[in-house]
């Protein structure tokens, strides 16, 4: 079970086969198993690395302040811990928000970066959506929050009721100060003024229901040569949502910026 300590936490993450590096960052509140159709498509043919967030999964949870720089930060420790001096970073919601710093900070550790249901100026009403935790079971919180990251009626059904409770059957293990301080850090971290220099091959997914839809698609429209893919009947989560679609896309782009290994996802 690795943990990468670079950072002076305990990262937890997971490996997946061999290949070029593919590193996968997952959304608040969710942990490394957002990506789990991801993980089964793409890991035959790439090292997947699928990493918990501080405050996620088996990864630490501080109580104290910390930034998006720190998030990112544990991210690119993990990518050091195993060899990887350059990959293809997909992140979710906040996880979007890393890749896209690491993609305008850092950009020769990029081959690409795939921004899914996020913007360049993160969420604006962080401090509404931290105050909901008060006088809630965290675990009820964070399902009610998760059912507005997915389209109308997914939650109800079999499948999705059954994934997002994957998300909050562990939920006496977390910490409700640092999941609302992974808030803050997102909320108060703004790229756009970054996009018009970024060079990073970069794709960005919204789902059709997305409250992030708005973001994404201006920040799609000032990274010079962006592409954008929005998935019908799905919502921010939308790559566990419609997997095969979302994989499909992503795809067409690692094709389109020769990123797919020779001979590799013939049916994609």
């Amino acid at each position: 079970m690795p943990y990468s300590t670079r950072n002076g936490l305990k990262i937890h993450y997971d490996v997946h086969g061999e290949g070029p590096p593919l590193v996968l960052i997952h959304a608040n509140p969710f942990d490394r198993r957002l990506w789990t159709y991801q993980v089964s498509r793409f890991s035959p043919f790439y090292k997947v690395i699928a990493i918990d967030l501080r405050g996620y999964g088996l990864s630490d949870k501080p109580d104290g302040a910390f930034t998006l720089r720190d998030m990112a930060d544990d991210v690119l420790g993990v990518c050091a811990d195993e060899g990887v001096e350059k990959a293809i970073f997909a992140g979710v919601s906040v996880g979007s928000g890393i890749a896209l710093l690491i993609g305008t900070e850092e950009p020769e550790k990029a081959h690409a970066v795939i921004l899914v249901g996020g913007s360049s100026d993160g969420p604006r009403d962080v401090e509404s959506i931290v105050k909901g935790f008060e006088g809630k079971a965290l675990g009820e919180y964070l399902m009610q929050l998760m059912r507005g990251y997915v389209a109308p009626g997914f939650a109800d059904t079999q499948l999705g009721g059954w994934l997002l409770r994957l998300f909050v059957e562990n939920a006496h293990t977390l910490n409700q100060t640092c999941i609302a301080n992974i808030f803050r850090a997102r909320g108060s971290y703004d790229m756009t003024d970054r996009l018009a220099d970024m060079t990073v091959p970069t794709l960005v997914i919204n789902g059709e229901h997305d409250l992030s839809l708005a973001g994404g698609t201006k920040t799609a429209s000032l990274i010079p040569g962006a592409e954008h893919v929005i998935i019908k009947n799905t919502g921010h989560a939308c790559c566990i949502e419609d997997p095969a679609g979302f994989d499909s896309a992503m795809i067409a782009f690692l094709r389109r910026n020769n990123l797919v290994p020779e001979g590799a996802l013939r049916h994609g």
